[in-house]
């Protein structure tokens, strides 16, 4: 196995109908060591216009955030790990995704159970990519300058679909009832592992894909290449057998990050954003304000791209969520503002995005009344930052902040008069809101 892209630490006969498999498994509603941290300076807070939060408004409902385990590449998380990355409680990341790994060699599939199962067991939806077909269904061919580029046999697409099939199937015989599978990781990136064109993905999802008994993830590609996953959605058999379209964003522009396309065409169908690190793999995950990036790094994909799930690559890394000596980095707390509190099965509702230069907003509506705001602060001055709440009876707001010297610290709390209350948003800082 390869070592993933530019990580610094250091890779047949009928199946059963998939429709009906899916049929009885419930669908998700889809709706239209680290560098000392420096604190930022004291200065005079900014009023910043109020803004509204109308629950009523509703946008994408949310999966989940979380990250990949692979034990074939750089070990398995401990007991001790899954526990920090996959409970909600103090001192835990509250992933409620887990993405694994589906090994070419069926002799490696048990080592994706152990956390697998006990992220399942915490609440978690669990999916997995494979990365190569077996051997003996690959052929070589040239690609561009790469002489032994390698891709599946075109007379191996059912064998092939028979392979992820045997991995789910072996997965829920083990206790571990996959959400998903995709097809392909990074499909367009595959200079170490396996390459698909468009037309291959779109005639393997239209021919092959419906016999898969789990729900179907295409085309992960690593930079969300809208020209890969055109094809699938303008191929109504292929869309069909497409359940989730999965994208990658690696060095993708917030500009690229809207898809009019998906819109359009892929009613009923979930988004996710399937992997990434951000911004970069070679930094500590200490460092602030870089850290910062990773909450407006979440923001943009919860909000102009409304995808439905956010995962990073590796939980446990250098420049991951969770450190080698499985704490919690500072880039881990800006998910943490999301994934804890954002929960699985909470609606993006309306509220104002970017109330002024550098502020970052996103709602999301909970279980009766409950309404969190996550709120990014990049400017270098402090924003006192007032909301109102539409239909919402709270009388108080409970909120969490993470800043240059402060990690996901409860703060004190703030009381809800006529509908409205006013926040307080450090330099510099991300805080989460959160009503009842």
């Amino acid at each position: 196995m390869s070592v993933h892209r530019s990580d610094s630490g250091n890779t047949g006969p009928v199946l059963p109908s998939r429709r009906a498999v899916l049929a009885t498994m419930g669908a998700l509603p889809v709706l239209p060591a680290a560098t000392p941290a420096v604190r930022a300076p004291r200065t005079p807070s900014l009023a910043a216009a109020t803004v509204t939060v109308d629950p009523s408004a509703t946008r994408q409902t949310i999966r989940g955030f979380g990250g990949m385990n692979h034990p074939l590449w750089i070990g398995d998380l401990t007991a001790a790990q899954r526990e920090t990355a996959f409970g909600n409680g103090e001192g835990q990341l509250g992933f409620s995704v887990l993405r694994i790994f589906v090994s070419e060699d069926k002799a490696n599939w048990s080592r994706e159970v152990a956390t697998a199962k006990r992220a399942i067991e915490l609440g978690a939806t669990v999916f997995a990519s494979p990365w190569n077909p077996p051997a003996q269904m690959v052929e070589t061919f040239v690609h561009g300058t790469q002489t032994n580029a390698k891709r599946l046999r075109y007379s191996m697409y059912g064998a092939y679909a028979q392979h992820l099939n045997d991995f789910v199937t072996f997965m829920r015989s083990n206790g571990v009832n996959l959400y998903a599978i995709s097809v392909q990781n990074e499909p367009d990136y595959a200079q170490d592992w396996t390459w698909w064109t468009p037309a291959e993905m779109t005639r393997f999802l239209r021919e092959n894909a419906g016999s898969i008994s789990t729900r179907v993830i295409a085309p992960e590609s690593f930079q969300y290449v809208k020209s890969f996953s055109d094809p699938i959605l303008n191929d109504p058999a292929a869309l069909a057998n497409l359940d989730i379209l999965g994208a990658h964003l690696y060095g993708t522009s917030f500009q690229n990050f809207p898809y009019p396309l998906f819109k359009q065409k892929g009613a009923g169908k979930e988004l996710w954003m399937t992997e990434v690190y951000y911004p970069n793999s070679s930094d500590s995950a200490d460092l602030w304000p870089q850290a910062l990036d990773v909450g407006e790094h979440v923001h943009r994909a919860m909000v102009d791209a409304e995808f439905q799930a956010y995962v990073w690559w590796y939980i446990r890394r250098g420049y991951g969520p969770m450190r080698e000596d499985g704490r919690i980095s500072k880039r881990g707390a800006a998910m943490a503002h999301f994934s804890k509190y954002v929960r699985p099965g909470h609606v993006r509702i309306a509220v104002t995005a970017n109330p002024q230069p550098n502020v970052y907003l996103s709602a999301y509506r909970g279980s009766g009344s409950q309404v969190v705001v996550v709120a990014v602060n990049k400017g270098t001055s402090q924003v006192s930052q007032q909301f109102t709440l539409q239909n919402n009876a709270s009388s108080g707001v409970s909120s969490w902040l993470t800043d240059a010297s402060r990690t996901l610290a409860a703060q004190s709390r703030i009381t809800v008069s006529n509908g409205s209350f006013t926040g307080q948003l450090p330099a510099q800082s991300l805080t989460t809101f959160v009503t009842g």
